[in-house]
């Protein structure tokens, strides 16, 4: 059994690994468990994903667990500078092996999710449901529209005013979706098997973390 560290944005992240990918990578002798990006002082918690932030953090990580990745989102990765996902993965990467002693590319493989986090959830969009307080067939509408305007859950996001998680947001009455309470639950309601088929990179980066449980 390897201890995979997943370096999470945010207390979301964190929950959809301990609650979904955990269980799941077990069955493939992966230990899998997340750590909220934070700054060495531990002032600066979760948010604010830069790649040296990343780098730093993951560089710090890096003795203490046999393999790592990330999981951060795309959107509002905040010194993008117009690079691609990949590129950024490359940069985090790269970053990371200029600040280790003994680094091995082998075990370090960040991840960055398109365009974020609450993407996933569009693979299903009746389990929104589990937002008790703000579910109606006015919602269900609206979220099956959204859906319908783009090829997979990964590619919705058409500008920065468009991101899942305000489509989310702007669709649910009087702040009744909760990103942190409600997300986690959905996505483990929808299950992995369909959040996979529908989202290929993601699919591509679990089979990865699969991977490593049998080298």
């Amino acid at each position: 059994m390897i201890r995979v560290c997943i370096v999470c944005e945010g207390a979301t992240e964190a929950e959809f690994v301990k609650t979904c990918l955990t269980p799941h990578l077990l069955n493939h002798n992966v230990n899998a468990y997340p750590e909220i990006l934070q700054a060495p002082s531990g002032r600066h918690r979760g948010g604010r994903v830069t790649v040296e932030r990343l780098a730093r953090f993951i560089s710090h990580e890096y003795h203490d667990t046999d393999r790592l990745t990330t999981l951060v989102d795309f959107y509002g990765f905040q010194d993008a500078d117009g690079r691609t996902r990949q590129e950024l993965e490359t940069a985090i990467a790269d970053e990371v092996a200029k600040l280790t002693t003994g680094f091995d590319p082998r075990f370090v493989r960040p991840y960055v999710q398109m365009h974020e986090f609450e993407g996933l959830l569009f693979s299903d969009v009746e389990q929104f449901q589990y937002v008790l307080d703000g579910w109606d067939a006015n919602v269900r509408q609206k979220l099956t529209d959204i859906r319908a305007q783009f090829q997979t859950p990964e590619d919705i996001n058409n500008h920065r005013e468009s991101a899942p998680s305000k489509r989310i947001l702007a669709t649910f009455p009087n702040g009744t979706y909760n990103k942190t309470e409600h997300g986690p639950v959905i996505a483990e309601s929808i299950g992995l098997p369909v959040i996979r088929q529908q989202c290929p990179q993601f699919n591509d980066w679990l089979s990865m973390l699969e991977t490593w449980g049998a080298s």
